[in-house]
């Protein structure tokens, strides 16, 4: 289909405009009527798990269309597998969190819903974008519609909290937009002779190292405090903790990943040898980020905030499985931003549930949910094992892999990552036990209605995928293969090239390939065991055995194992 992205971007904002024609004393209309342009903006989006070609490699389904001629714009709209993947969990969370509204909102019931569905395609329009001009108008348009939703359907400080997001956001996004300009006058597409925002061109092309310094920089800014990354998380705990529960549900699952898409598509391909450069400074902040996320976790006493301060730890390790800059780490990183999405999505759910009925986030209001609330008790303890990584669920395929490729470049910061998983389990235990055992004490908690069917239908999805990813990952790295290829070329040349030498012995076999869920990746490591090279005859072009970027055409008993160099 020609104009396929482009049903999938406007489908939402066609249902806003469709809700500006209803009146607002017909609530139960808005309602459906939002519900259901929701359900079908995530059923147009479906065909795309099956008619993208992992295979192919680059952007599909292109469409491009001129729109500032005199600026060099375009209306121009691709995706790889890392967009792919994102498009499609935008759509179902947009979905869950429209159908987690119907009881919560009660007050302007018109304004809330127009609000999600344009926000819902600011965001798809960012992952689709492959116009800088046209990502920015999008990557705005997000800002809006969240602000309000904070502002007027919050809770207690929603004001505070909205104006802290909106400010923290946008001093990002303007400093963002300087990188975007300094790029656009560096570069003059050499087909027209004209300044370009195209970023399939700026992909190919070596900027200055200089220019990459300052632009890495602007960019890191606006990518940082929207993952966000210590030290600008602060705005985060007080968003989620003030946002109706909807608001939470995107924020986490959706927005957060706007930042971690920044780095991998502008920054790390675009400007590489000031990827390469940063290492040091993003590890230290990574690092710290992990940490200090999970401790100040541990110390809360709001359901909800507790929640909020694990996202910062585990968007850092998100941030610290990317900046190994090798295949298995990229690879980690963008498989646990599904999986932080999906479990996080999942508990700020949770939490919503139990304050619609209680209008309490504080833990110790709770305590022996288990025997009123059973099966809304079994869901909270799947997606907690979920996002401690057990294995077995999604969340342990992602750190496993992050693991590994942050193993390949440090053994010491492997170690703090691995702290930050036992940390992760100590917090979520901890307040799973608060909550869920023991004698219930307070009066209150008595005659707590358990999951309806609406309800129980918002974490169907969710559970659904918890348990795909943590049982059969392979669909979700087969998409993503050719998009990490892309980015390891640029960043990390020395895992795609080949070189003359003597590699020596070591090589995996088949059963040590099967075994391994990132050996497709590591077949595309240049250097054996020993860290030598690969030998000449593994090397040569078209014969068994060969790295051609993309490991597709090593043999598997073949494949040489890896130790890579400094990826600094």
């Amino acid at each position: 289909m020609n104009n396929y992205l482009s049903i999938i971007l406007f489908t939402p904002l066609a249902g806003a405009l469709v809700l500006l024609l209803v009146s607002k004393q017909n609530e139960n209309a808005i309602r459906w009527i939002a519900n259901i342009v929701a359900f079908i903006g995530f059923a147009v989006s479906v065909p795309l798990w099956f008619w993208y070609n992992p295979a192919a490699g680059g952007f599909q389904f292109q469409e491009r269309l001129p729109w500032i001629p005199s600026l060099g714009a375009e209306y121009f709209l691709g995706v790889d597998g890392f967009s792919v993947l994102l498009i499609l969990l935008t759509t179902m969370m947009g979905f869950i969190a429209v159908l987690s509204s119907w009881t919560a909102i009660t007050e302007r019931v018109k304004e809330y819903y127009i609000f999600l569905l344009v926000l819902q395609t600011g965001m798809l329009g960012a992952f689709m974008a492959l116009d800088f001009l046209l990502f920015f108008l999008f990557w705005e348009v997000m800002l809006v519609p969240m602000y309000f939703l904070i502002g007027i359907w919050g809770s207690d400080r929603r004001l505070y909290s909205a104006i802290k997001f909106f400010l923290y956001t946008l001093v990002g996004s303007v400093i963002m937009l300087l990188g975007i300009l300094a790029l656009y006058f560096n570069y003059v597409d050499p087909a027209t002779g004209r300044h370009t925002f195209d970023i399939t061109q700026f992909h190919a092309h070596n900027f200055d190292p200089t220019l990459q310094w300052w632009v890495f920089l602007a960019f890191f800014l606006g990518f940082a405090i929207k993952v966000p990354m210590f030290p600008f998380h602060t705005w985060l705990p007080d968003a989620h903790t003030d946002a109706p529960t909807a608001g939470s549900v995107i924020l986490a699952a959706v927005l957060l990943k706007m930042g971690t898409y920044g780095f991998l598509r502008f920054s790390l391909p675009i400007l590489p040898e000031a990827s390469r450069h940063f290492v040091p400074m993003m590890v230290a902040l990574s690092i710290i980020g992990i940490v200090y996320g999970a401790l100040v976790a541990l110390a809360q006493k709001d359901w909800k905030r507790l929640v909020a301060y694990s996202s910062v730890s585990h968007m850092a390790m998100v941030m610290l499985g990317m900046f190994a800059l090798n295949p298995v780490g990229i690879t980690g990183s963008i498989v646990q931003q599904l999986n932080h999405g999906i479990s996080t999505g999942a508990l700020f759910l949770i939490v919503g549930i139990v304050y619609e009925r209680r209008h309490t986030r504080e833990i110790s209001e709770y305590g022996g949910l288990s025997k009123v609330m059973p099966v809304y008790a079994a869901i909270f303890l799947i997606m907690t094992m979920s996002s401690i990584g057990l294995p077995a669920l999604n969340g342990f395929i992602g750190e496993f892999l992050i693991l590994q490729g942050v193993f390949i470049a440090s053994k010491v910061w492997a170690a703090f990552a691995a702290s930050g998983v036992v940390l992760g389990a100590a917090y979520m235990l901890y307040l799973y036990q608060r909550t869920m055992f023991g004698k219930i004490e307070n009066p209150k908690n008595e005659h707590l209605l358990d999951l309806n069917h609406r309800e129980f239908a918002t974490f169907a999805p969710l559970l659904l995928l918890a348990v795909w990813m943590g049982l059969y990952p392979k669909p979700f790295l087969d998409r993503l293969e050719t998009s990490v290829q892309h980015v390891v070329a640029r960043v990390s040349p020395q895992y795609t090239s080949a070189k003359a030498a003597d590699c020596g012995t070591g090589a995996p076999t088949v059963a040590d390939v099967a075994a391994n869920p990132a050996a497709k990746f590591m077949t595309a490591l240049p250097c054996g065991p020993d860290g030598k090279p690969l030998s000449e005859a593994a090397a040569a072009p078209g014969t068994p055995g060969t790295s051609s970027g993309t490991g597709a055409d090593i043999p598997p008993a073949a494949a040489p194992t890896s130790k890579p160099g400094d990826p600094r």
